[in-house]
């Protein structure tokens, strides 16, 4: 298959992942806390804005999805995104434990973060070759 088509398939993907968790989050927080049994913060800002950043960089994924070798600089972005998430997870989970309601998303965003290294690398080439095209087939 065609590193392109896939790469745009898997940034579709992740703009879907991210899309439906913030507006989960930014419009149903309350059942979701309530589900899981989680206290929710004291002000519901502490959740409304980490939702409208999912939803921010969901748009961010279809603008890769749309045209990966002309917005790869923006995969770094998505791969920060998903380390800090997973890597704030991964310290307590490690440590103190943390609500069961946050694991998934961990081991979701970490397996995002490896494939954003992966198209990262992918479009990238190496020095001095051109950018990947469409015609580029992964070995």
């Amino acid at each position: 298959m065609k590193s392109q088509r896939t790469i745009s398939v898997l940034f579709i993907v992740a703009a879907l992942y991210d899309g439906l968790l913030g507006a989960a989050f930014l419009f149903a927080s309350g059942r979701l806390f309530a589900w899981y049994k989680v206290t929710p913060p004291n002000h519901p800002g502490y959740v409304q804005f980490p939702a409208l950043v999912l939803l921010i960089f969901a748009l961010m994924f279809l603008a890769v999805a749309w045209d990966p070798g002309s917005n790869r600089n923006l995969i770094p972005y998505g791969i920060l995104l998903k380390a800090a998430y997973a890597g704030v997870v991964l310290y307590y989970w490690l440590t103190i434990d943390l609500p069961d309601m946050w694991k998934p998303f961990c081991i979701g965003d970490l397996t995002f973060l490896v494939l954003f290294a992966w198209a990262w690398v992918a479009l990238g080439g190496r020095a001095g070759e051109p950018r990947a095209t469409d015609e580029w087939v992964e070995g």
